[in-house]
């Protein structure tokens, strides 16, 4: 009998993290959940219990920020399951502002965690993924290919990954390992609860910026208004781990494609710049 393959998935204790953690299982997957914080896994320990995969569900502490937090959790899995045969880093955190109003040390925040973290726990992977001959699947964001505008740290962010990743993946297939990039457009999920914004007090303190903040917080609301559940976007994540060859970039929703594609055919920016422009008017 063969025994099931493994993933690591950052980020499972909300949103698409736990969507992926429970398809996964689902799937057939022996499935590393990790989070930051254990004392927050009751909501995916309930869920797996719930579906029929709390035996393939293995909750581990990993903070993707912490370079010794991401070595034990793999020597733990590799000490446990003998394997690592993909790698999702899902975790994220997202950062609202713009740069006048924003301090370099928000900015440094938001690089540490969606870039950085990806990397480190990329890093330290690539050695078990490369000799199971696996795969890295990492989430980016519509806003790693469309600026946008008030995510200018987090956009930073996910456009370095996607620019890491498009450099890593023909390096990484020279040895066996695969590597994607998952596109979710607006998710419905705790990442955007988890902000704790106050709008009324970032209007305030917006000064010159007020009315465009305004437009783009309207804006943006109505876009949640429509957005994917978690378990939406978090089944391409799962059929790029059972893919013979997975696409190097996948979007989550037909939105997300056609958003996506604006930039791509955009060769001097005017298109997205119509776009975007028009989100803070």
């Amino acid at each position: 009998m063969t025994a099931p393959k493994t993933v690591l998935i950052t980020g499972t204790s909300s949103g698409i993290g736990l969507a992926a953690a429970l398809g996964a299982a689902r799937a057939g997957w022996r499935t590393i959940a990790t989070m930051r914080d254990t004392g927050k896994a009751e909501a995916l320990l309930k869920a797996a219990a719930e579906t029929g995969v709390a035996d393939r569900i293995h909750v581990r502490r990993l903070d993707v920020t912490d370079p010794e937090s991401i070595a034990a959790c793999l020597d733990e899995v590799i000490a446990e399951h003998g394997r690592l045969d993909a790698l999702v880093n899902n975790a994220g955190a997202a950062q609202v502002g713009t740069i006048e109003q924003s301090s370099l040390d928000d900015v440094r925040t938001a690089m540490e965690v969606n870039f950085f973290g990806v990397v480190a726990t990329t890093r330290a992977a690539l050695p078990h993924l490369r000799a199971a001959q696996g795969r890295v699947i990492t989430v980016t964001s519509v806003g790693g290919v469309v600026g946008q505008p008030f995510n200018e740290a987090y956009c930073a962010a996910k456009f370095a990954v996607e620019g890491f990743m498009e450099s890593l993946a023909p390096v990484a297939a020279t040895v066996g390992v695969d590597v994607t990039v998952i596109e979710p457009g607006a998710v419905a999920s705790e990442f955007v609860a988890n902000l704790g914004l106050d709008v009324p007090a970032l209007l305030t303190a917006a000064g010159p910026y007020a009315p465009a903040l305004q437009a783009y917080i309207a804006r943006t609301q109505q876009s949640f208004g429509n957005a994917q559940t978690p378990a939406e976007a978090a089944a391409p994540i799962i059929d790029a781990l059972s893919a013979e060859r997975p696409a190097f970039r996948v979007q989550t929703s037909p939105w997300a494609r056609d958003f996506v594609a604006t930039k791509l055919a955009d060769l001097d920016g005017s298109a997205v710049q119509d776009l975007t422009r028009a989100w803070v008017r």
